[in-house]
């Protein structure tokens, strides 16, 4: 069995409540839902067992019904990319900062605050990285209208 299948059952093994769901998509990349209470458990168990050294991206989707975090996190080791997915909702957008455990996520989270408005909890910096700090508006929400 190869490391992204027995990875795609050890994850809902570990956090039955937390994960909801995980699978091999295509060789070497594997794509698994979080709940956001159970994030940094699940990152933090991801780097110190199962080997994901980097965060390569964290990208932020509003669905209009929710918004979502989408974590793309490398294991060189093992030369797979796991997507993590974790959905949040659009009226409470906070989700734990992962930037503690991989710090190139301090940057793509504080992206993530200016462009779409989401809070990232414990975050050490969190402040618009692309906009001007007295900019009110989250320009890539699907609420937003311009000014």
């Amino acid at each position: 069995m190869s490391f992204e299948e027995q990875l795609t059952q050890r994850l809902p093994e570990r956090f039955p409540e937390g994960i909801e769901g995980a699978e091999v998509v295509q060789p070497r990349r594997v794509e698994a839902t979080a709940k956001r209470e159970d994030l940094r458990a699940i990152c933090t168990y991801l780097r110190d067992e199962e080997g994901f050294e980097h965060v390569s991206c964290i990208s932020a989707v509003d669905w209009v019904t929710h918004l979502e975090n989408v974590y793309h996190l490398v294991s060189y080791q093992h030369n797979i990319m796991l997507q993590l997915n974790v959905q949040i909702p659009s009226e409470d957008p906070w989700v734990d900062t992962v930037s503690d455990i991989w710090k190139g996520a301090l940057y793509h989270e504080r992206e993530a605050y200016d462009l779409m408005g989401i809070q990232f909890r414990d975050h050490p910096d969190l402040r618009r990285i692309l906009l001007p700090k007295d900019f009110v508006f989250h320009p890539l929400r699907k609420d937003y209208a311009g000014e």
